[in-house]
């Protein structure tokens, strides 16, 4: 007799909706069958991870040489997930899902990862959102007494799980907690795939963190499982993997290939991606990066990875989906908008140029902006994979190649760091995953690349722009003078405390703490 699931989570609203006795029998399947090989990948990563650190360099991989080489192509687009040109992204939050679905993108990622924080509530309600979307009953009726709806014309829903290296702590499997991802993507799969085959879509799946193609190996697993326990054929499923990774960017045709029969194509998750390469290679001077505002998508690493991305998929007949246009329109101000809006354009302007299919946005307001962008380019089809990029040619020496020019380390975005980090750390503990900062929407990626990059300076004993060095206690003090500041500003109750308490352990540790979110989760009220 197989050892039951245990929920441990409190009683939350919608929770007789998923947590159903057939469902958690489905996530026990999934738990029993793929666990192990799970924490048998995490294991590796940890032993790459020693690798590098002991003076490795990652390169394209020998013994999948005949892959790279051979001519294979993904299964073919279904019909709603052809035309993806514009595409939004947020929390599986009621308000913010009827928004986007609402927003006339293409297509709308609901976020289970970087943009949730996830107290068991908002797991739970989450997923209870996500079958009112599918079945079109989603509504919301704010304090004020304001209505919210789904329209007629609605994005086609894609759902991003938990990555690998998350648990579920509500969720036991002989007393351990169970994969994140597993509970995420199986509550979704096993509620809403009839349904979703009912009305003429499907389950649509972005894929987060992945380091290698065998984590890509693992997920294909897990959909076949999936798909036969609900009598489904199999390549029912359709995932698109962020390359958001260093490692994953040798192995993106590895990754297509595993997933082949499921694989709808690669995204490029540029702010995970900056985040990878200043942890693989922390120790290393050669690799230390300047301010985050630097780090655009036109350097030559990144645009070794973006171009190598479009070419690995339309190579394959997948679809290349460019990364985050995160900028929040102002209600106030015109200039900023007008400067910020000239930004989006020239950023989504190139990857439209350079062959992507299409774009991500944060922001309701942006979708016509970066829809006008790409309907110049794409003049009536609805994508671009026709355009091979054959004259790419990357290097493994380019995509590690990660000199800036003209690069700095700035007083500036020292202490941008710090408040950025804080302040999301402050929202993410009180429940908040996606925090508009500064007219920017804010997620766990870039709150990383903020901590990473204050532990990195620190350790290299970087000086900024100005001739001070960066030290602890510098940093220490930033610290202190945010939470001031971020005090007298506050309105109500904050959590700053924790968030200053939490911020200054993973810059201060000695060895660093490979995911912020594996710290703070042991924190969530």
């Amino acid at each position: 007799m197989t050892t039951p699931l245990e929920i441990r989570g409190s009683d939350v609203p919608g929770q007789d909706r998923i947590l159903t006795p057939d469902a958690i029998e489905f996530i026990g399947r999934l738990a029993r069958g793929f666990g192990p090989r799970r924490e048998q990948l995490l294991a590796r990563r940890r032993e790459i991870q020693r690798r590098l650190r002991a003076g490795a360099l990652p390169d394209f991989l020998e013994d999948t040489a005949g892959v790279r080489s051979a001519d294979w192509r993904v299964a073919s687009s279904p019909p709603d997930l052809t035309d993806r040109r514009v595409e939004i992204t947020g929390p599986v939050e009621r308000k913010m899902m009827i928004n986007a679905l609402n927003s006339g993108a293409r297509v709308f990622m609901a976020d289970f990862e970087d943009a949730l924080s996830p107290p068991w509530t908002n797991v739970v309600s989450g997923q209870a959102n996500c079958m009112d979307a599918v079945q079109g009953t989603l509504e919301y009726r704010s304090p004020e007494g304001k209505r919210y709806a789904l329209g007629g014309e609605l994005a086609t829903l894609v759902v991003r799980p938990r990555g690998w290296h998350l648990q579920e702590k509500h969720v036991l499997l002989e007393g351990r907690p169970v994969s994140a991802s597993l509970v995420d993507f199986g509550f979704y799969f096993f509620h809403n795939a009839r349904e979703l085959l009912a009305r003429g879509s499907g389950p649509y799946f972005y894929l987060p963190k992945l380091e290698s193609h065998l984590e890509a190996r693992l997920w294909n697993d897990v959909f076949n499982e999936a798909q036969d326990a609900l009598a489904l054929p199999r390549g029912t499923i359709r995932a698109t993997v962020l390359v958001e990774t260093i490692l994953a960017a040798f192995e993106m045709d590895e990754i297509l290939y595993e997933l082949r029969d499921h694989a709808a194509g690669l995204n490029a998750g540029r702010w995970d991606y900056l985040f990878s390469v200043i942890k693989n290679f922390r120790d290393r001077p050669e690799f230390v990066l300047p301010d985050r505002g630097q780090l655009t998508m036109s350097v030559p690493f990144m645009r070794a990875y973006t171009e190598l991305l479009v070419r690995t998929c339309h190579r394959r007949g997948a679809h290349a989906i460019g990364g985050m246009a995160a900028f929040i329109p102002s209600r106030r101000d015109a200039e900023v908008n007008a400067h910020a809006l000239a930004r989006v354009r020239e950023d989504k302007g190139r990857e439209a140029r350079d062959g992507y299919d299409g774009a991500w946005v944060a922001h309701p307001d942006l979708v016509p902006v970066v829809q006008e962008v790409f309907d110049e380019v794409l003049t009536g089809r609805a994508h671009q994979k026709d355009r091979l990029r054959d004259e790419v040619a990357v290097t493994g020496k380019e995509l590690l190649d990660v000199r800036v020019p003209g690069g700095r380390i700035t007083d500036a975005g020292l202490r941008s760091d710090v408040s950025v980090a804080l302040q999301y750390l402050e929202a993410w503990l009180r429940g908040s995953g996606a925090v508009a900062i500064n007219n920017m929407m804010e997620d766990t990626a870039t709150a990383e690349i903020a901590r990473a990059q204050l532990w990195q300076w620190i350790r290299h004993g970087v000086h900024t722009e100005e001739g001070a060095p960066v030290t602890l206690e510098r940093v220490q003090g930033l610290l202190r003078e945010e939470v001031g500041r971020l005090e007298l500003a506050a309105s109500g109750t904050t959590r700053l405390a924790d968030a200053a308490a939490l911020l200054e352990g993973l810059v201060a540790a000695p060895e660093f703490p490979e995911f912020l979110t594996l710290e703070a989760y042991e924190k969530l009220a």
